[in-house]
């Protein structure tokens, strides 16, 4: 039987942690064949595609606009120089 001192699995029954060692056991299992077809599936991905669906459509072989010269963080970063200090 579980003790108190197992915590959570206190007033599990025997066949309840045995249920639990096979579940936790079918995922150890299961792990490497799930990360297998995530990569595969990864690897297939149309970036193009992706980026169509999660942004919108647009012409993604014309070049980007130039950016603004700076984000603003720098001209944040040059006030808070002004700033006295304590």
């Amino acid at each position: 039987m579980v003790t108190s001192r197992d915590s959570g699995l206190a007033g599990w029954t025997l066949a309840e942690v045995a249920a639990g060692r096979r579940w936790v056991e079918t995922w150890r299992r299961a792990g490497p064949e799930l990360e297998r077809i995530r990569r595969e599936e990864l690897r297939a991905l149309d970036t193009h595609r992706t980026i169509a669906l999660l942004c919108g459509p647009a012409d993604y072989t014309i070049p980007p606009r130039a950016p603004k010269p700076t984000s603003g963080l720098v001209e944040q970063q040059r006030w808070f120089q002004k700033m006295p200090r304590p």
